[in-house]
């Protein structure tokens, strides 16, 4: 249990509080925190805080609380040091020196959290009584937790904040303070949350009682005369209850784990305003929880506290037999005792209660009513909090601070906007990722970023904690360079998305631009220019005039077709409607194809088959508007090369003037999964293959994925293919 010390007198006798820091330690060990006590004090002097309190006072409190924690030696060192940089920076540089680097680094690490203040208080007060963003503002206060512990290499640093401000609140206490419901609000926002969920529980009640003390001072007043009871007469009553239960299961040869503790004054407002509950409906004020081998001993420890208190009807639920939906499993009942008060008992298997402690079911996320955060963050959270059970059993402590550093939560960055607000980023993440992540238009007119007040590149490998702004254009848009992955701008999928969606609606204007060039130019030469697009563009079957637009500038426009629609004439039927005749001279794809014995003769590739190089092509000849382009094996050419043998003509590719990329099917077949689409655009985005068509069906499981490419020849086809067919799920992937 972590000693109670209220207020800690600047010039008091160091010696009289080194046999409470050197709890647990050895001799060597014991010097050191000596020697640190005697630096401390002499660096800070009559120093104070902002909130009022001595510098001296608060290091010593915090020194007490860490060793009460049964924290190593480092730690204990790192409290007392914890502000001999702010006041005096040559002394803090001989810190390393004189007490080692791991101390440095907690001292160090303090600091940062330290920095952290004026962005969680102002957030915290901005925030309060702001319903009208209130998912908004839960969700920043779930980042600033997170930030906490990831702002620091050493999770120990956040043990010793959390330390700090249990300090804090003691002292206030004492010496109220106008600050102190703000600090306060802070508490119960961050630091007492955060305290939950690494499961330590002294810290935990303290801060969450002074601050609702401060809040609530006429509630809490009320609350604790209707205990009726001091603190610690509640804590012997918790230890006799142990005592007799372990003795009734030990004459039963039944070995047990017990413990207890007195619900704090805070948690059963919370409880009683939740649950809408009047004070003598909460049962728990008092609790027990046992922890036996097997569920037969569940049983009979059940039986054995029913017998030593009287049970109270409908407060017993068996969720052995009946497990709760996120698997929690274990027997509660209520009893009551000789002197009226209730007393709940929980009893569980050391299994259970893994389960309910560091599992999906751990009591921390029941509490909060929060939901689950991702990233692997609930099981880092349960290997810090097993870490902390470890700790008193271990009996290296440096390999229980190897472990502990390990454990630091280091996946996710969290930086600042220049209002203050937090923002999560992917670690490696750069200031244009932090631009698109805030706003997709900022990231389209970045131009520059600074960093802590400090211009830097865009490619800039972001840190937690940095305060990043960004430089921007009034207009303009990304840079093609910026999906270039060697030069590092980009490190967010969702960045890179956005970037080349700005480049495809940018193409799809010029496409559109383009389009009506050409359509504009045909009715000028058909004397219609004054005309009804929409009409015309229905009566060829598409839906509006874009779309007309598009397959004009794509050369997929009939022109036979189009010139009957605009005549008001039956649109004609050319041989196939695979074949389209362009408004156009031909395409770049088609340039480099040689018509046997016929020079700079109109051609054009089938949309029905795609050929590229080097597949086995012929020509057919359309009647009037040149030469399409078939594969050999193409079904539709072989049924017109049988009805019109004379229209078949001889082609050939054009060897090194058949440069270009051609157009071509892929059809994928898979199980579907989540992810199966992004994981197979991500095989076209790494061979720099353009995707200009998709269609995509799902029937019972199994997928079907239709891909309209752009490649420069067959050999990165067949490439492409084989990649694909290597994704996890996909069965077949071909050429269509």
């Amino acid at each position: 249990m972590v000693s109670v010390v209220h207020s800690v007198a600047a010039q008091s006798d160091d010696q009289q509080f080194l046999q409470t820091l050197t709890d647990g330690l050895g001799a060597g060990e014991s010097e050191r925190l000596a020697s640190a006590l005697s630096f401390a004090r002499e660096i800070y002097a009559d120093a104070r805080l902002g909130s009022g309190e001595g510098m001296w006072s608060h290091a010593l409190g915090i020194a007490l609380i860490v060793a009460g924690l049964k924290l190593d030696a480092d730690s204990r060192i790192a409290a007392l040091l914890f502000a001999v940089a702010a006041r005096d920076k040559t002394a803090a540089e001989r810190v390393g020196e004189r007490f080692g680097s791991d101390v440095l680094q907690l001292v160090h690490g303090m600091t940062q959290l330290y920095r952290l203040r004026p962005v969680t208080r102002d957030f915290v007060a901005s925030s309060t009584g702001n319903d009208k963003n209130a998912q908004d503002t839960r969700a920043q206060v779930e980042i600033l937790r997170k930030m906490l512990l990831a702002m620091v290499e050493d999770i120990r640093v956040v043990l010793l904040r959390l330390a700090s401000r249990t300090q804090t609140l003691r002292y206030y206490a004492d010496a109220p303070d106008d600050l102190r419901a703000q600090v306060a609000r802070e508490t119960l926002e961050l630091y007492s949350p955060l305290a939950n969920r690494l499961g330590v529980w002294e810290l935990k009640w303290e801060l969450e009682d002074l601050s609702f003390r401060f809040l609530h001072p006429d509630t809490y007043r009320t609350i604790a005369r209707m205990l009726d009871e001091t603190r610690l007469e509640r804590e012997q009553f918790i230890a006799d209850a142990i005592g007799r239960v372990k003795g009734e299961l030990a004459e039963l040869s039944i070995g047990a784990e017990i413990y207890g503790r007195p619900k704090h004054i805070y948690s059963i407002w919370n409880k009683m305003r939740k649950k809408n509950l009047e004070f003598t409906d909460v049962y728990d004020i008092r609790a027990l929880r046992v922890i036996v081998e097997s569920v037969k001993d569940c049983y009979t420890a059940l039986g054995i506290v029913h017998n030593i208190w009287s049970p109270i009807s409908k407060e017993f639920d068996d969720y052995i037999s009946n497990p709760k939906s996120n698997g929690y499993r274990s027997l509660h009942t209520a009893v009551r005792c000789p002197d009226a008060r209730s007393l709940e008992v929980q009893i569980r298997t050391r299994e259970m209660h893994q389960h309910a402690e560091l599992g999906v079911a751990a009591h921390w996320r029941y509490k909060e009513g929060s939901k689950s955060a991702g990233d692997n963050y609930d099981a880092k959270i349960a290997w810090l909090r097993q870490l902390l059970t470890w700790k008193d059993e271990v009996t290296d402590s440096s390999d229980w601070v190897r472990h502990y550093k390990e454990a630091a939560l280091g996946e996710t960055i969290y930086v600042l906007t220049p209002q203050g607000r937090v923002v999560d980023l992917p670690r490696g993440a750069t200031p244009l990722d932090f631009a698109y992540r805030v706003h997709t238009d900022l990231g389209h007119r970045c131009r520059g970023a600074k960093i802590d007040g400090q211009l830097a590149t865009l490619n800039t490998a972001l840190k937690t904690g940095q305060r990043i702004e960004i430089v921007t254009a009034k207009q303009g848009g990304p840079s093609r360079d910026w999906l270039n992955a060697t030069q590092g701008y980009l490190h967010t999928k969702s960045a890179r998305v956005k970037v080349r969606q700005w480049f495809a609606s940018r193409a799809l204007e010029e496409t559109l631009a383009e389009g009506k060039v050409i359509i504009a130019r045909e009715l000028q030469r058909l004397g219609q220019s004054g005309a009804n697009i929409d009409e015309f563009a229905r009566r060829v079957g598409f839906a509006k005039a874009d779309d007309l637009y598009i397959a004009a500038a794509r050369n997929e426009l009939n022109l036979r077709q189009f010139q009957s629609a605009v005549r008001g004439e039956q649109p004609a039927v050319e041989e196939t409607p695979e074949m389209a005749v362009s408004l156009r001279r031909p395409t770049e794809e088609a340039k480099g194809i040689l018509i046997v014995g016929v020079d700079r003769l109109l051609t054009q590739l089938a949309r029905c088959c795609k050929p590229a190089p080097p597949d086995a092509i012929e020509g057919f000849v359309t009647r009037g508007k040149g030469v399409s382009i078939h594969r050999v094996d193409c079904s539709n050419f072989q049924n017109l090369a049988t009805r019109h043998p004379e229209r078949v003509i001889e082609t050939e590719w054009g060897g090194a003037e058949a440069a270009g990329v051609f157009a071509s099917d892929i059809v994928v077949d898979a199980h579907d999964r989540q992810g199966l689409l992004r994981d197979v655009s991500e095989i076209f985005a790494k061979e720099k293959i353009n995707v200009i068509g998709v269609n995509t069906q799902s029937k019972q499981g199994k997928a079907r994925m239709g891909f309209t490419v752009e490649v420069r020849n067959l050999t990165q086809l067949q490439r492409t293919l084989e990649l694909i067919h290597d994704v996890k799920g996909v069965v077949a992937a071909r050429r269509g």
